[in-house]
């Protein structure tokens, strides 16, 4: 499957619609080499188009330079990514349906639409010429549920140099008399009163809750929907969607724990328990590579044995976590547990002083902290960082609602989180090193060298731990 960066501008345009002279716009100092294709595509979605609603749009084309079925997702900044598949099957080929499968669930992928365009694409050139823009020229017939429209339409596609080109080109396109496309793709335009009828039912629906929210269950939405967001790059292990994919769980689940008396008691912390163990299998081995690679290449070349060693273990680790990371994903057990939680989004259950909540919280995980350094023991340490943690996230809930203080407060439970979690890694990374290098030197300094690591990350506990308690960090809380 190939995956790329589209970024295009549309533009509705009238019949009697002239594409102006571009040369000169920017640097476009050429526009010969127009094609014409005519172009005939089936766009497939859910009965209720969970795509469509979702910003996505998946079709199978024929036609053109890119025949196949193109799968189309929101990007980061203004461009979408669109993954590509060679074929021409008549269902929806499995590497596409993964990678939309949180958001479908078990709903089949059925055609919606119909579209069929003439394009005429003139290229745009410098004058080395090198395409910098494809302008598309397109007459549409859509064809939906036995309705036909047809209307014209123009796309710029930028392809190379300054992106900057595509305003130039924006505004000759509208003194010739185009104006932005109403929609955000064919297809929206051709399915516009479905999407209407399904966006109605939802915002009646959310009318009817709408005395039920509170900033609990808009940051349990938000997690939600960071789930579902992660997931197609957590499938491909993605080391940063898989890290986001996890942080959220933990997000919810704490959640769930801290104002478990909202939603009531129920296995699903456990379920979410379970994701974030198979995320946790991916991304902590990525994360004790990326650190004890750095820790041999700080040692020396003469440690570069050490560093294969390091290499091999935890390569071995990852490929089997996302091996395992990708049958759960395509579990019933998940999308059983996506399903319990848009429910529970939906309810949208009322909590009562949650600032009192995370108040509480907090006074625990001080108190968890306290005895833990007392006590030295690295179990206990490790438990005190879990309790902070949690109340960060009760903090994080209420920030949106308490602006400044919670903010400053977040701000510094995070740094006392990141210290005890400095020494937790330094932990994790000597039983690496104990577990790989008892026959060898260089492991026995680099254990060493973790150690002392260890004992410098604990020693600045205490000094996080008095920020985090000043009074004007607990303002509020």
């Amino acid at each position: 499957m190939e995956i790329a960066t589209e970024t295009e501008r549309k533009y509705d345009v009238p019949e009697t619609f002239e594409l102006p002279d571009l040369v000169g716009a920017g640097e476009i100092a050429g526009t010969d080499g127009a094609e014409t294709h005519d172009l005939d595509a089936t766009y497939f979605d859910t009965d209720d188009l969970r795509l469509m609603r979702n910003r996505r749009t998946l079709r199978r084309r024929s036609g053109g330079h890119d025949a196949g079925w193109h799968l189309k997702t929101p990007g980061d900044g203004v461009g979408r990514t669109e993954h590509r598949l060679n074929g021409d099957s008549e269902t929806v080929p499995d590497e596409l349906v993964g990678v939309v499968r949180a958001i479908v669930r078990r709903s089949p992928l059925a055609p919606v639409a119909r579209l069929r365009t003439h394009r005429v694409e003139t290229p745009l050139k410098d004058a080395g010429g090198r395409t910098l823009a494809l302008v598309a020229q397109d007459q549409v017939r859509a064809e939906s549920a036995g309705v036909e429209t047809v209307w014209q339409e123009v796309e710029v596609e930028f392809v190379a140099g300054d992106p900057a080109v595509l305003d130039e080109v924006e505004q000759r396109l509208f003194a010739a008399g185009a104006s932005p496309a109403e929609g955000p793709s064919k297809v929206s335009r051709a399915l516009a009163d479905r999407l209407a009828a399904e966006k109605a039912k939802a915002e009646d629906s959310g009318k009817k809750a709408k005395h039920k929210i509170n900033p609990v269950a808009v940051y349990v939405g938000e997690q939600r929907d960071a789930i579902l967001g992660h997931d197609p790059g957590a499938r491909q292990g993605a080391p940063r969607s898989v890290h986001q994919m996890r942080v959220a769980t933990r997000r919810l689940r704490s959640t769930l724990k801290t104002y478990r008396r909202s939603f009531g008691e129920s296995d699903l912390r456990d379920e979410l328990r379970w994701l974030a163990a198979v995320l946790g299998a991916v991304r902590d081995p990525q994360v004790l590579e990326e650190k004890l690679l750095g820790l041999v290449e700080e040692a020396g070349p003469e440690f570069a044995a050490a560093a294969d060693r390091v290499r091999a273990h935890l390569d071995d680790r990852i490929a089997t976590g996302r091996a395992e990371l990708a049958e759960a994903l395509d579990s019933d057990r998940y999308l059983d547990l996506l399903d319990r939680v848009d429910e529970l989004v939906a309810r949208r259950p009322r909590t009562a002083d949650p600032v009192k909540r995370a108040r509480k919280v907090l006074a625990k995980a001080d108190v968890k902290l306290d005895a833990a350094l007392e006590s030295g023991v690295e179990e206990k340490i490790h438990e005190s960082r879990k309790g902070f943690k949690q109340a960060r996230y009760a903090v994080e809930v209420l920030a949106p609602e308490q602006g400044r203080p919670a903010k400053r407060l977040v701000k510094a439970l995070t740094a006392l989180q990141d210290g005890l979690g400095a020494y937790q890694d330094s932990n994790v990374a000597r039983g690496v090193l104990r577990e790989l290098g008892t026959d060898s030197f260089h492991f026995g300094v680099l254990y060493g060298r973790q150690e002392q690591v260890g004992r410098d990350e604990l020693a600045k506990v205490p000094e996080l731990a008095r920020k985090a308690r000043r009074r004007k960090v607990r303002r509020v809380f």
